[in-house]
């Protein structure tokens, strides 16, 4: 736990002062003044993510790469010292103003540092999240690496990130506290609920926070795994509380102020990098692109564009290196002929793969079976509090219909920007269900469409403008929501605290838990070691480089970094 808080304040100190860095230069060229704190935090793990990505390309995301970034970071600290810049110590200072909401956020610090440091390692991150990341400390993207083991094509931003501050460079072991990191961000953004409570009012933002708490609880001793499932999932309730909070604080202010919305949506192409799937968040760019073209303000057009693009770049050049393909395992869209493309049949049945497995089969051959027959069976197999959990969203995406129909019909006031976030995650919820309804792949999608959804209905009652002798189903509404809110609050917290102590161990407070370990044994390819696991398809991070099975597979030069081609070409 001590190692974990040590890298954590690392963490924090890089990542704020490179988004400190970034927003300073951003707000010179369209002033905004930055509200909250964590938007420094949020915008920098985005942008050093991005450049481990791009170091990856050319070197193993190791020391030298941190020793750049520290250079990066003294150079904003040096800089922030000029007169023109708004001055860091005053930043940094209004972080900690309120004692009790810093006291608050220190106790959630130690309690996710702990729940870091210990827990469950996810099955994934045995089979191939500790190799990418391993692969990415040693030797950064390599060719053809897919053609070792498909999953280690499946490129997601958030390993470049677990690499750049796993620490395995100075010369022990290799941490993985990332996720946790970004669990302890989101749950200091929940945490802002206690103040909404405290005046009786509620709004929409609330209720995503609430769901947040909902799956943070969930992961709480799962979270020391640096699976790319949680880091979508809480970049995805951070994008959509933060969007849904200016939704509601903007009624009184211009609409055309985007600066915060257009950031927003550079950290949805973020999430996209993080795992493709969660790219219909996308569909929020409409908002801001919207105000944008009515003002001719193409200068900021201009600058949101290149922030995405520069985003998203890396991303896409690490699958063409790791694959060949443009979006592993996807080959609709088939550009590029290299020597180290993974076969087409190899990524075609790696998709229906992934679907089928979502679907709760493991028999690639019923790929083809229509949804009316696989949906019920997958909706029986599905636990009690997810049947539930689905079970309101597709009923919120029902209500949601009926809801847009009597806005436009003038029954109820109109609330469009509102209507766009509850339309992109019912889209989103669509999208999944239809496509590999996997829960842990999806399940924020189930937590927010019916969070934004309901919640959006909730709001619009207790806060509209309303006749006086509506006032007493105001208040009924009112009370019923925040009784709700805070039954489900109390449940959870009593769970994670039954989990905690039930789950106790007297280890770990100074060293962070290991990768679990598997017996492996080895093989030669062009006098090289590989392993593979004796028992199943877990191989774990110490046995390098390993797949889970034996692979036919040709160096593209004299040695492992110069990438890998497959024996069998055919197409």
């Amino acid at each position: 736990m001590l190692i974990v808080t040590g890298i954590w304040i690392y963490l924090f100190l890089t990542t704020f002062l490179i988004g400190y860095g970034i927003l300073r230069g951003l707000t010179r060229f369209v002033p905004y003044r930055i509200r909250h704190a964590d938007t420094y935090l949020f915008c920098g793990l985005a942008a050093v993510t991005v450049y481990a990505q791009f170091f990856s390309l050319f070197d193993g995301v190791g020391l030298t790469a941190n020793l750049l970034l520290v250079a990066v970071c003294l150079g904003i600290l040096w800089g922030s010292r000029r007169k023109h810049c708004i001055s860091l110590s005053k930043t940094w200072r209004g972080m900690w103003e309120n004692k009790g909401r810093s006291a608050a956020v220190l106790f959630l610090f130690c309690l996710f540092a702990y729940g870091t440091s210990r827990g469950m390692i996810h099955y994934d991150t045995g089979l191939y999240h500790a190799q990418s990341i391993r692969w990415l400390e040693e030797y950064g993207a390599v060719k053809g690496l897919g053609n070792l083991h498909c999953r280690l094509a499946y490129n997601s931003a958030s390993f470049s990130l677990s690499a750049l501050y796993s620490m395995a460079a100075l010369g022990g072991r290799s941490y993985h506290c990332t996720a946790g990191w970004l669990a302890f961000l989101v749950a200091k953004i929940c945490l802002e609920i206690i103040g909404r409570l405290r005046k009786g009012v509620l709004r929409t933002s609330d209720f995503a926070r609430v769901m947040g708490i909902y799956y943070l609880v969930n992961i709480f001793d799962e979270m020391i795994s640096p699976a790319s499932d949680y880091f979508m999932v809480l970049l995805a309730f951070y994008i959509v509380i933060r969007w849904l909070e200016l939704l509601e604080e903007e009624e009184n202010t211009r609409a055309e102020m985007i600066f915060p919305y257009g950031i927003l949506c550079v950290m949805g192409v973020f999430l996209m990098t993080v795992k493709l799937s969660a790219a219909l968040i996308l569909l929020l760019v409409i908002y801001p692109a919207y105000w944008l073209l009515k003002g001719k303000r193409w200068k900021e057009t201009g600058l949101y564009l290149t922030l995405g693009i520069v985003t998203a770049l890396p991303f896409f050049i690490r699958n063409i290196v790791l694959s060949g393909w443009l979006v592993y395992p996807f080959t609709q869209i088939d550009l590029f002929d290299v020597r180290w493309k993974i076969p087409k049949g190899v990524a075609d049945y790696d998709a229906r793969e992934i679907q089928v497995w979502g679907r709760g089969y493991s028999d690639v051959t019923r790929y083809e079976i229509p949804v009316r027959e696989w949906l019920p069976d997958w909706f029986r197999a599905l636990p009690g509090s997810d049947k539930v959990l689905v079970a309101a969203a597709a009923a919120a995406v029902l209500v949601l219909i009926g809801y847009v129909v009597g806005m436009v019909l003038g029954l109820w006031r109109r609330r469009w920007g509102l209507v766009l976030v509850q339309t992109t995650m019912a889209a989103s919820f669509i999208f999944w269900l239809g496509t590999s309804p996997l829960i842990r792949y999806g399940c924020v999608y189930v937590y927010l469409t019916a969070a934004v959804i309901f919640g959006g209905i909730y709001d619009g009652i207790v806060s509209g403008r309303r006749q006086e002798r509506d006032r007493g189903m105001k208040e009924a509404v009112r009370l019923g929501g925040m009784a709700a809110v805070i039954l489900l609050l109390g449940y959870k917290c009593l769970a994670l605290g039954r989990e905690i102590v039930s789950s106790y161990e007297n280890a770990y407070w100074l060293v962070q838990k290991d990768y679990d370990e598997y017996e492996t044994d080895s093989y030669l390819i062009e006098d090289v070691v590989f392993y593979y696991p004796v028992n199943g398809d877990q191989v774990g991070y110490e046995a390098f480089p390993s797949a889970p099975v034996r692979t036919e597979i040709e160096f593209l030069g004299a040695d492992i970094e110069d990438g890998f081609s497959a024996i069998d070409k055919e197409q």
